[in-house]
């Protein structure tokens, strides 16, 4: 099987200001996200002849924003109706339209108001309308996708005996690293007690489990690994990749058959992709430096971790506490802040902070001597992954 090990590479990156309100359209967003990423590559506008992006209903065009950069032509594009679980996947994709001389270099966005327009979860618009099995849960209150995975991760807690605390280790993690971003949200210190004290949202989740409601934007070019090589920053090469899931592939609903059939709630999609993603790439779960794991929710993040195989199932508990997964300890994980405590740009913008800790440029959070990173992209039945080299 053709590899897409080392073809390609990640040679800029581009983001708004983070907020509660952005006070400019969507469009906007999404301009100045890519001229910025465009210009971080050293090209302009008109060398760029791909846009990419996904959204759920709450975004704008891809060819509308190519014809706001005024490329100069457009050899690719792609509107993908899909949520966090194609963060990585729309690089992946970028990836192999730039391999196969589809387009030369490709400009991957995702913008949104999610705290001032369209919020994920409210408003009972598109997403949370009740079809199929969620019109007999809705009018019992599981209408958002808090309920859902509080649900799901409730189970590998009566499993496998997780404890609330352990959650905890996350969103305290997260936060210290937030207060070393000047572009994060959320910088106020989070203790483990402070954490413990907050009421239950949807139990098992607390306050500081669930993700953050934001307005902005991120984008990354991609291009071929021999272009990227006469460009301005040192290339991040896409050293392995995965994209999909297991039986029943629906990532969309709320309570859909195929999340109320998985075949068992503490496993998600990064089981099933694992083995192509380590297996592109050559490497092992003990080689990765530094991890952007996708956060909508704490409990999330620790299914990961068990799945792609950082340690067994049902220990992902004790793995994430101690400070391993902090600045410093084994495996620093959302150097950024995540989800949790930098914003909730729907996982690009674990994309962005990956390779910026590969070019060394992450400042006082910067991981010493980071060389390989992982990305990941949740969806539960389905979801992406990729890794990447400096």
């Amino acid at each position: 099987m053709e590899s897409l090990r080392d073809k390609c590479a990640i040679v800029g990156i581009g983001f708004t200001r983070f907020s509660s309100n952005s006070g400019v359209s969507v469009m906007n967003l999404a301009l100045e996200a890519c001229k910025k990423a465009i210009e971080d590559a050293g090209l302009t506008n008109r060398d760029v002849d791909a846009v990419l992006t996904y959204n759920m209903s709450d975004s704008v065009p891809a060819t509308e924003v190519a014809t706001g950069l005024g490329l100069s032509e457009l050899n690719y594009h792609l509107d993908q109706w899909a949520g966090g679980n194609a963060s990585s996947g729309i690089v992946i994709t970028a990836a192999m339209a730039v391999a196969t001389g589809m387009c030369k270099y490709a400009v991957c966005f995702r913008a949104m108001n999610g705290r001032s327009g369209f919020r994920m979860g409210g408003g009972g618009r598109g997403i949370t309308e009740a079809r199929g099995e969620d019109q007999f849960l809705a009018p019992y209150g599981w209408t958002s996708w808090a309920h859902s995975f509080a649900m799901f991760f409730r189970r590998h807690m009566h499993k496998y005996g997780t404890k609330a605390e352990q959650l905890g280790h996350i969103a305290v993690a997260c936060r210290k690293h937030a207060c070393l971003n000047e572009r994060a949200m959320q910088r106020k210190p989070l203790t483990l007690e402070e954490y413990m004290q907050e009421p239950m949202r949807v139990d098992p989740f607390r306050k500081y489990d669930i993700c953050l409601e934001t307005d902005g934007a991120c984008a990354v070019v991609v291009t071929t690994a021999e272009r990227a090589r006469d460009l301005r920053h040192r290339p991040v090469y896409i050293m392995g990749a995965g994209y999909g899931g297991g039986p029943l592939p629906n990532s969309y609903g709320l309570c859909t058959s195929a999340w109320l059939n998985w075949p068992d709630h503490t496993e998600s999609y990064a089981k099933y992709i694992a083995p192509q993603l380590w297996g592109m790439a050559g490497v092992s779960p003990e080689d990765i430096d530094v991890a952007e794991v996708y956060d909508c929710f704490t409990g999330e993040v620790l299914i990961q971790l068990e799945d792609l195989g950082f340690c067994k199932k049902g220990e992902g508990g004790a793995f994430v506490e101690g400070g391993r997964i902090e600045l410093g300890g084994e495996l620093p994980v959302n150097t950024h802040g995540g989800h949790l405590s930098e914003a909730y740009i729907h996982g690009l913008n674990h994309v962005v902070e990956a390779v910026s800790q590969l070019r060394g440029d992450a400042g006082p959070r910067q991981v010493k001597d980071a060389e390989l990173a992982l990305t990941t992209g949740f969806g539960y039945t389905v979801g992406s992954a990729m890794i990447l080299r400096r």
